[in-house]
């Protein structure tokens, strides 16, 4: 009997541990250096939301306006309330201009919807096609597919208006792309969410890979862990992550 309680009480502990590691907010910044004219760009960067609501004081203590606020995909699911929506909208503007892409998730809100939702509030929508960032010396873009689960994903026409410049920024919901991105385009940076770091892992074990930054063929590339959570509200071994991404344009001399 004893015992019985005991494994209970271990169950519980781990339960309630798993659900405040869920609930976190872990911002972690990453430092790129381009090439190009003297100037710092920042870029937010937040993905894989689902039914979370962004956390006012970490909002608040960042204190910071980005030159863009990038929704990786997956913003709401079919639990997200509408008004949340909007909430976790109106705290992410305190932050910077969004940008919206697609993830597997999002259209379970109804697609129209969500369309209706992001035009009346102004969030951009980037999806088969790239937008350049204004207010910035340096010439820079946004590229990103529609999520690869619609089979709709066109990488030719993300690519097309950046015209092979150097300085492109390429968003995939869906991670798995980026090899074929790498090989068949030129971008200087990746950015992608959807494996949630395998959500419940034990130690380097889970059942998809954690998050990682790292240098890939001579492209940065960033697989965040995702904010929020997807089936059960609980992680263990794979915190949720939001992203400060500084971009340090220098001027290089080649030798």
């Amino acid at each position: 009997m004893l015992f019985f309680i005991f494994f209970i009480l271990i169950v519980m502990f781990l339960l309630l541990f798993m659900y405040k590691q869920a609930n976190e907010n872990n911002v972690l910044r990453h430092e790129i250096t381009l090439h190009g004219e003297q100037e710092q760009v920042s870029i937010f960067f937040i993905s894989d939301v689902h039914l979370r609501k962004i956390d006012v004081p970490m909002i608040e203590q960042i204190s910071k306006r980005f030159h863009a606020v990038i929704i990786g995909g997956d913003f709401a699911d079919k639990r997200t309330p509408i008004q949340r929506i909007y909430q976790n909208i109106e705290l992410l503007q305190k932050l910077g201009p969004l940008y919206f892409v697609w993830g597997n998730n999002d259209r379970e809100v109804g697609e129209q919807r969500l369309r209706n939702i992001f035009k009346e509030t102004g969030v951009h929508i980037i999806e088969n096609d790239a937008i350049l960032l204004e207010n910035i010396k340096n010439k820079c873009w946004l590229s990103a597919i529609d999520d690869t689960s619609t089979e709709n994903e066109n990488f030719d026409l993300a690519f097309e208006k950046c015209g092979g410049e150097e300085n492109v920024i390429f968003i995939s919901h869906n991670p798995e792309v980026f090899r074929e991105v790498r090989q068949n385009f030129h971008t200087k940076l990746m950015l992608g969410g959807h494996f949630h770091g395998g959500q419940i892992r034990l130690g380097s074990i889970g059942m998809l890979p954690h998050g990682s930054f790292s240098i890939r063929d001579g492209v940065f590339t960033l697989i965040s862990n995702g904010y929020g959570t997807t089936m059960v509200p609980f992680r263990l071994g794979a915190k949720p992550q939001c992203h400060i991404i500084d971009l340090h344009f220098r001027v290089t001399i080649k030798k």
